[in-house]
C-alpha cells in the first residue's frame, strides 16, 4: 500500500512538473519571437517588411499564450460571463493586430500570460503553506495485531485497537494513554513549543510527538476522524467562505468590466460623432481606436479579484501558524470590528483546576499540621478537590500521620480513623453532623473552603481557588493596546468568586451565577449597546448557545472537540486567552493588506486609464501597469505568511 502511494505521489509530481515546464516552453518561444520580430523590423529588410509576412510572424508567436486565454474565455462566456478579463485581453490584442500593432499585439497576451503564471504560483505557494502548517499526518501506524507489531497505513486501525509511537514519531491517530504518563510536542496542533505533559487516561491527538519514550495509545477515533483532519478540512474549506470586502470586490468587477468595455467603445464613438458635429475636427479611427485598446488593457481587474482573495487566504494560513483556526474568511473580516470581548470564566481564563490559596489554622495547631491532617484525609479520595489538597502537601513536603480507615458521606466530605481519634474533611456542615462545633462565619464564605476536625476539635480550614492562567492577565492588557476596553466576564460561578477574578486580571465588567440561558440574555443585552459587534470567548462545550448568538464565539481549548468547532466560528488551540488579542491583529493585518491593494491596484488603474483616453500612455505601459500592479498586489497579500509576531 505504501509502495502504492508513494508512486501516485511521484506521478502526481511528474505530471505537475511537465505541466510547469509546458507553459515555460509556449512563454519562452513567444518571448523570442516577439524579441526576434522586432529585431527584424529594424534590419530585417524588404522582405520582413511585407505586412502579411510581419502578421504571420507575430501571430504564430501570439499562439501558444493566446490559446489557453481562448479556452477560459470561452468557458466563461458558456457560463454568460461575457465581460471578463480573458474576453478584455483577447479584444485589446485583436485589435492591436486589426490596427497593424504587431508586437504590442503580441506583448499584451505574453505579459498576461507570465502575470497569470505568477498569479497561479503565488496561489500554489500560500496553499503549500497551508498544508505543510498542517497536514503533519503521519502515513504509517504501528498497531498490534495477532500477537505482534505490525506497520500500517493509519486508515486500517480500527477504533479501540492498540497503538505505539517511538519518541520523535508523529502520532498517527487520536487515542487515549494506556500505561505512565509521557510528555508531548504539541507545535504542530498548538504552535507551542512547550512540551505538554499527559497522564493515564488522558487524549493524545494525531499529530504530537511523544518526546521522552515510547508510548501506547487506544485508537478513540478512525484516521479521517482525527482532530488534525477536521482541523485541515476546516483551513482548506474556510476559503469557499467569503468576506464582505471581496464579495463586494466581486460584484464590483462585475460591474466594473462590462463599463469600462463600454468607455472602450465611446472612446472610439464619440470623437467620431464629435467629428460630424464640428468639421474642423480631424478623426483618426486608428489613433482613437489604439486608445479605446489601452482602455481595455488596464481596465482588466485581475490584481483585484486575485489578490484580495489570496490576502485572506493568506490571513488564514497566518493564523493557523499561532494556533487560530478562522472558520472561513468573513470571520477574519468579522473579528476585525470587534468592539466587546465577554469571556466564560472557568477553563477561559482560569485553568479548571483547584488550588490551595491560603491555609488557616486554629490556634494549638500549625499550617503543617492542618495541611497534613486534610491531605491524609483526601489522599483516599479522587475528587479534584481533594486531588488539589494532596499535590499542595506534596509541594509542602508536608509530612501526613497514618489513616487506618476511611469513609466517604455523599455531598459531605469524608471521615477517617487516626490515631488522634476521629477525622473529618469536608464541608462545615461535615462538623455539624458529626457533633464537632465551628465558627458560624465559615457558611457564609462564598469561595471554596475545606474544614478540618481532628479527635472531636476543629482545626481550620483550607482556602482553594480555580487560578487564572498565567497569561490571563497579559491577554486583558493586549486587548486593551489593541483599543478593546470593553470586556466582560459572564459566569455560572458565585459572583463573589467572578468578582475576585475580575479584580484580580483587570476586567471591568462582570456577572456570576448565570445559567446558559441568563448569558445569552446578557450578551443580548451587550450586543444591543455595543452595535452588535461583540466576541463571545468560551470553552466550546456548556457554552454552545453564546458562542452561537454573539457576532464571533470564539472556542478556547476547543482541539478535539466537536461541540466547539460546529459552534465557534474561532477556534484557539491553545488554552491562552492572549491568542485573541493575537487572532484580531492578525484580521487587522489581513484587512489592511487587503485595503492597500484595492486602493492601490484602482488609484493606479485610473491614473493610466485616463493616460490612455488622452493618448498619452502607450499598449506597452497599459501591458506592464496591469502585470506590474497585480504581481505588487499579491507580493503584498503574501507578506501575510511571513508574520512572525504573536
Amino acid at each position: 500500500m505504501e509502495a502504492h502511494k508513494h508512486s501516485g505521489c511521484c506521478s502526481h509530481c511528474a505530471t505537475e512538473e511537465s505541466s510547469d515546464w509546458k507553459v515555460y516552453l509556449r512563454l519562452i518561444f513567444s518571448l523570442l519571437m516577439l524579441i526576434g520580430g522586432m529585431l527584424l523590423q529594424r534590419s530585417g529588410g524588404d522582405f520582413f517588411r511585407l505586412s502579411g509576412v510581419r502578421l504571420g510572424w507575430f501571430f504564430i508567436g501570439w499562439l501558444p499564450v493566446s490559446i489557453p486565454v481562448m479556452k477560459e474565455a470561452w468557458e466563461t462566456m458558456c457560463k454568460k460571463d461575457f465581460f471578463n478579463e480573458f474576453t478584455l485581453m483577447l479584444l485589446a490584442s485583436i485589435g492591436a493586430f486589426y490596427i497593424g500593432e504587431y508586437p504590442e499585439a503580441l506583448a499584451v497576451m505574453l505579459f498576461y500570460a507570465v502575470g497569470e503564471m505568477y498569479q497561479d504560483k503565488a496561489g500554489d505557494k500560500a496553499r503549500d503553506h497551508i498544508q505543510s502548517l498542517l497536514d503533519v499526518r503521519s502515513q504509517t501506524a504501528t498497531v498490534f495485531r495477532g500477537g505482534s507489531w505490525q506497520t500500517v497505513h493509519p486508515e486500517s486501525v480500527q477504533i479501540g485497537e492498540e497503538i505505539e509511537v517511538k519518541a520523535g514519531e508523529r502520532v498517527p491517530l487520536d487515542g487515549k494513554m494506556i500505561g505512565e504518563g509521557a510528555s508531548f510536542n504539541t507545535a504542530a496542533l498548538t504552535g507551542e513549543s512547550v512540551p505538554r505533559r499527559i497522564e493515564l487516561d488522558g487524549e493524545v491527538l494525531a499529530g504530537m510527538i511523544p518526546t521522552d519514550r515510547v508510548v501506547r495509545l487506544r485508537a478513540m477515533r478512525e484516521y479521517t476522524d482525527s482532530a488534525l483532519a477536521r482541523i485541515l478540512d476546516m483551513v482548506q474549506t474556510a476559503s469557499s467562505r467569503k468576506a464582505p470586502t471581496e464579495q463586494f470586490i466581486r460584484k464590483f468587477a462585475r460591474v466594473y468590466t462590462p463599463a469600462v468595455t463600454l468607455l472602450a467603445v465611446l472612446l472610439v464613438l464619440l470623437p467620431w460623432v464629435y467629428s460630424m458635429i464640428r468639421p474642423d475636427f480631424v478623426y483618426d479611427f486608428q489613433s482613437w481606436l489604439y486608445r479605446a485598446l489601452v482602455f481595455l488593457v488596464i481596465s482588466c481587474p485581475c490584481a483585484l479579484v486575485v489578490s484580495i482573495p489570496l490576502g485572506y487566504f493568506s490571513g488564514i494560513g497566518s493564523a493557523s501558524r499561532f494556533g487560530i483556526l478562522f472558520k472561513g474568511r468573513s470571520y477574519l473580516d468579522a473579528i476585525t470590528h470587534v468592539d466587546t470581548v465577554v469571556f466564560d470564566k472557568t477553563g477561559t481564563l482560569t485553568r479548571g483546576v483547584f488550588r490551595v490559596q491560603e491555609v488557616h489554622p486554629v490556634e494549638g495547631f500549625t499550617p503543617e499540621e492542618l495541611v497534613g491532617w486534610t491531605a491524609a484525609a483526601e489522599a483516599e479520595s479522587n475528587h479534584p478537590i481533594a486531588r488539589a489538597v494532596g499535590e499542595y502537601a506534596s509541594e509542602k513536603q508536608t509530612a501526613q500521620p497514618a489513616v487506618r480507615s476511611a469513609e466517604e458521606l455523599a455531598g459531605l466530605g469524608l471521615r477517617a480513623q487516626t490515631d488522634k481519634g476521629e477525622l473529618l474533611v469536608g464541608k462545615p456542615a461535615l462538623l455539624l453532623h458529626g457533633g464537632v462545633s465551628c465558627p458560624e462565619e465559615l457558611a457564609q464564605i462564598p469561595d471554596t473552603i475545606v474544614v478540618t476536625a481532628v479527635g472531636g476539635r476543629y482545626a481550620g480550614y483550607l482556602w482553594l481557588a480555580d487560578e487564572p492562567k498565567e497569561d490571563a492577565a497579559r491577554a486583558v492588557k493586549m486587548l486593551n493596546a489593541l483599543g478593546l476596553h470593553r470586556l466582560c466576564i459572564l459566569s455560572g460561578d458565585k459572583s463573589a468568586l467572578v468578582k475576585n477574578l475580575a479584580e484580580k486580571i483587570g476586567i471591568p465588567r462582570f456577572y456570576g451565577d448565570l445559567m446558559p440561558e441568563d448569558k445569552v440574555r446578557h450578551i443580548e443585552e451587550i450586543q444591543r449597546d455595543a452595535a452588535g459587534n461583540v466576541a463571545f470567548v468560551g470553552d466550546g462545550l456548556n457554552d454552545a448557545p453564546v458562542l452561537a448568538v454573539s457576532r464571533v464565539g470564539i472556542a478556547m481549548g476547543g482541539l478535539g472537540s466537536d461541540v466547539a468547532i460546529e459552534a465557534a466560528d474561532v477556534i484557539l488551540q491553545t488554552d491562552q486567552p492572549s491568542k485573541i488579542a493575537t487572532a484580531i491583529r492578525i484580521a487587522r493585518h489581513t484587512r489592511t493588506v487587503v485595503w492597500q491593494n484595492i486602493i492601490g491596484a484602482i488609484g493606479v488603474k485610473l491614473l493610466v486609464l485616463i493616460l490612455g483616453a488622452l493618448g498619452v500612455a502607450t499598449l506597452w505601459e497599459a501591458v506592464f501597469a496591469d502585470v506590474g500592479v497585480a504581481l505588487l498586489a499579491i507580493l503584498n497579500a503574501l507578506r501575510l505568511l511571513a508574520d512572525k509576531k504573536d
